[in-house]
């Protein structure tokens, strides 16, 4: 008995090499409350209690900050978002950038969310802070593997501040199998 053919042709059309790069989903948050904080903040280090950073307003206004501030991981989307676009949220419904974009995904049986790799700038989110959030299709590589062709997809995430401050990063990669 032989074993199946594996197909090695490329799965990225030219429709998708033109897309690299282009925007598909954005939000804008609400600004950001101290009360919002300070929960981040107990639910993130419970049972402990926080430090006092992120939820005493006289203590953190002597720290290098001069107030409270967000731990690192906050997320102002967690919630509610003021203005989305591009059904932002909607990613474990349809992960693949194509959907968005208007362009028909390549045909693939099975699909594996290979990174999620998270930069947090040190700038950090305070109270008042409008977070901007920009996802773009960051590229598509290609590799033969024992399932056959795998796609790699690069979605790419940036936040800014009211400001334009970049305040993280993320870098997500879905391997794709033919």
């Amino acid at each position: 008995m032989s074993e199946p053919k594996i197909s090695m042709e490329s799965l990225i059309s030219p429709e998708m090499r033109a897309a690299v790069g282009r925007e598909y989903q954005w939000a804008t948050s609400y600004p950001i409350d101290a009360s919002d904080i300070r929960r981040w903040a107990i639910a993130v280090y419970y049972p402990e209690k926080p430090p006092p950073l992120y939820w005493d307003e006289d203590y953190a206004k002597k720290t290098r900050w001069g107030g409270i501030v967000a731990p690192e991981e906050f997320n102002p989307f967690a919630w509610m978002r003021a203005d989305p676009h591009g059904d932002m949220g909607q990613e474990a419904k349809r992960p693949w950038p194509e959907l968005y974009l208007g362009i028909t995904p390549p045909e693939t049986r099975a699909n594996i969310l290979a990174t999620l790799d998270v930069e947090c700038t040190g700038v950090r989110m305070r109270v008042g802070d409008v977070i901007r959030s920009v996802t773009s299709l960051g590229g598509y590589e290609e590799r033969p593997g024992r399932m056959g062709m795998m796609l790699f997809s690069t979605r790419l995430e940036r936040w800014t501040n009211q400001r334009g401050e970049l305040v993280r990063t993320y870098r997500q990669v879905l391997i794709r199998y033919k």
